[in-house]
């Protein structure tokens, strides 16, 4: 980091932390910048045209920059759960004393404005060694600890990366005592995620499973261990076409298509998931369930006719295109039968009936029979 004047931080104790300071030592891309600002007060923050946005504990965003700068605090154990912790932030705390309260030792560097390396807890060491290492044992009063850790552990597994096997056992003290079960809903899905756009997902989901917090926080995917193994098999085995945004939606898709519509959607509703994932793992699901009935016995113009309609296909058109590339990945054979029995009964159009004169029930009825026909006549040999 090249040290540049700043007039809005000019004679402050200033300090990069975290993540810019964690991978840019790992040759990671850095997108954003956390500071820690020392015997500083919130009043003089303000005087400097910074703008405060923390709600539990005194953060600000840089008048010109808006990147976050957070004033040094403490935290002490006051109740369950990732909320539960009464924050202490004043001038007389020092840069050591922050860092301390962090997870994991590589989340735990400091890194002035000249880019000198300020790391107290063997965060470079660690980070050397490819470990994910607890800073102390107050890991254990955070239970949103388990989940970051794994989330950890889903970006850098390729480089190597494992959890120390002491952190791996306040993980599992974590899920023992009860304390996992008091995360919320939100905090729970923000983490899981963040993990789905990692490169290696099915690491996060492994490793909550192995500390058995998976059972706590999503039962419906812990029931089945074998086919847990296969979702997460799949969350590689995506639409060539997807990926941005879209990648999380179709990650999780893939990773729930085997469960029944109720586990689907009780695991939804705990989550408080976003409807667009929601909707789309239905998607998967009943696309998963064509795909079965094929292999078994073949498919009937009537059984693609309902998937099309179950998929709102009429309607919602662009949902056809990924879901048969879906099918392709598995059985390019029945993808071309679907595609084509999909091309020619988009043809039929309701306009074209109702020039006809049918209207009303007659209308959908003569619709759902034209587009059986151009079905039927798609998978005529």
């Amino acid at each position: 980091m090249v040290a540049t004047r700043d007039p809005a931080v000019e004679g402050l104790e200033v300090y990069c932390v975290g993540g810019a300071v964690r991978d840019a030592r790992l040759g990671w891309p850095v997108y954003d910048h956390d500071w820690v600002v020392v015997g500083a007060t919130p009043e003089e923050m303000r005087r400097r045209g910074f703008k405060p946005v923390g709600r539990d504990f005194p953060v600000f965003l840089h008048p010109e920059s808006h990147e976050e700068y957070a004033l040094a605090r403490t935290e002490r154990k006051a109740g369950h759960g990732y909320t539960g912790f009464v924050v202490h932030a004043s001038p007389e705390v020092t840069l050591e004393e922050d860092l301390a309260r962090r997870d994991l030792t590589l989340n735990a560097m400091a890194e002035t404005p000249e880019g000198d390396l300020i790391d107290p807890y063997g965060g470079l060491d660690d980070l050397e060694a490819r470990v994910l290492r607890h800073v102390s044992l107050a890991f254990v009063e955070d239970p949103l600890r388990v989940l970051r850790a794994a989330r950890f552990l889903a970006r850098y597994a390729g480089l190597g990366f494992t959890i120390a096997a002491e952190t791996r056992a306040l993980m599992r003290e974590l899920v023992t005592s009860g304390e996992i079960g008091h995360l919320v809903a939100e905090r729970v899905w923000t983490e899981t995620e963040k993990a789905l756009g990692e490169p290696w997902p099915e690491v996060y989901f492994q490793t909550l499973a192995d500390c058995g917090a998976l059972g706590v926080l999503m039962p419906e995917l812990a029931a089945d261990s074998e086919a847990l193994d296969e979702a997460l098999g799949r969350l590689h085995c995506l639409p060539e076409e997807i990926d941005g945004e879209a990648l999380v939606r179709w990650r999780w898709a893939r990773l729930v298509e085997h469960l029944n519509e109720a586990a689907r959607r009780s695991l939804a509703e705990r989550l408080r998931l976003p409807k667009t994932h929601e909707a789309l793992a239905r998607q998967a699901a009943l696309t998963r369930e064509l795909c079965r009935e094929a292999e078994t016995g073949g498919l009937a113009a009537e059984r693609i006719l309902a998937w099309l309609d179950a998929i709102d296909a009429w309607r919602r058109s662009e949902r056809v295109a990924p879901l048969l590339s879906l099918v392709s990945l598995e059985a390019p054979a029945l993808a071309d039968d679907l595609a084509l029995a999909w091309r020619l009964s988009a043809q039929v159009l309701p306009k074209t009936l109702v020039g006809e004169g049918f209207q009303g029930r007659e209308l959908g009825e003569e619709l759902a029979r034209r587009r059986r026909e151009a079905i039927e006549a798609a998978l005529a040999p």
